[in-house]
């Protein structure tokens, strides 16, 4: 198509057949789905979806990028183009006109690396500000090392804070590693398929913006014991107290306790506002 990957956009275009089968299949698309593509590229995952769904909202940022696949795909009565940044995009706006279009319930990607973090927040939201109609699922094609933090365990060296505030939004599942050689061109690093089905935590923080500031103190060095990094927030001897409470070993790691430990302490912590 005479088109090239633009390191701009840190586009890696994938091309493994195997691949975008399993992104697929992850997804577990009905005709009654509306699914939202983030950076559809060349339309290679996106001409898998468009059959399978009720429709399909592709959003690109690349204008040379739109301009093919709107060549290509534009026929197609359930695909909707929007060109621009997914991260500035009011959705619902854009798409008030297109009613067919609206109540996007699955998220299917292969998503810019160099911006995973502030698309899951799109995505999912915060601990402190959950987005208040979440997706159904959303299947993502990320970094390998992000994918190992999202679905990390208690003690493993890759649960950290993000593992906490994408867990505490939502079930994490690996589905599978993807190489580097399954893209054009090949990134750096391997990459992996996960999914995400967005729920509401049970049981929910009492005070949501205490919890956050409590993980993201509680991981700003992890080598260090938790009653240290958290000194600022909390004296020593209480939180022994409520360590103890929670038959945790008061020289744990932030890394060593679970999401509902993380937020049975911030629930004793924390007084709820009235």
């Amino acid at each position: 198509m005479g088109l090239r990957p633009r390191k701009q956009f840190a586009q890696h275009w994938l091309k493994s057949d195997r691949a975008l089968n399993q992104i697929i299949q992850a997804a577990e698309i009905t005709k009654c789905d509306r699914i939202l593509e983030i950076g559809p590229g060349t339309g290679v995952l996106t001409r898998r979806l468009l059959p399978l769904a009720q429709a399909v909202v592709a959003v690109e940022i690349d204008q040379n990028l739109c301009q093919s696949l709107a060549q290509q795909l534009g026929q197609s009565e359930n695909f909707l183009l929007l060109q621009g940044d997914i991260l500035a995009l009011d959705l619902p706006t854009h798409l008030a006109a297109f009613p067919s279009f609206q109540k996007l319930n699955k998220v299917v990607a292969n998503i810019p690396y160099n911006i995973t973090g502030p698309i899951l927040e799109k995505l999912l939201g915060t601990i402190a500000n959950p987005v208040t109609k979440p997706f159904d699922l959303i299947v993502l094609l990320v970094q390998k090392e992000v994918a190992e933090r999202l679905y990390a365990k208690p003690g493993s060296k890759a649960f950290g804070a993000l593992s906490v505030r994408v867990q505490y939004l939502a079930e994490c599942e690996l589905i599978c590693p993807v190489p580097a050689s399954s893209f054009y061109p090949p990134p750096k690093v391997d990459s992996a398929v996960v999914r995400l089905r967005p729920r509401p935590m049970e049981p929910a923080a009492l005070e949501p913006r205490c919890l956050e500031k409590l993980v993201k103190q509680g991981f700003a060095a992890k080598r260090k014991m938790l009653r240290n990094n958290l000194r600022g927030i909390v004296e020593r001897e209480q939180l022994n107290h409520l360590l103890e409470q929670l038959e945790v070993n008061p020289q744990v790691r932030a890394e060593d306790l679970s999401l509902t430990q993380w937020v049975s302490l911030s629930n004793r912590l924390c007084v709820p506002t009235p």
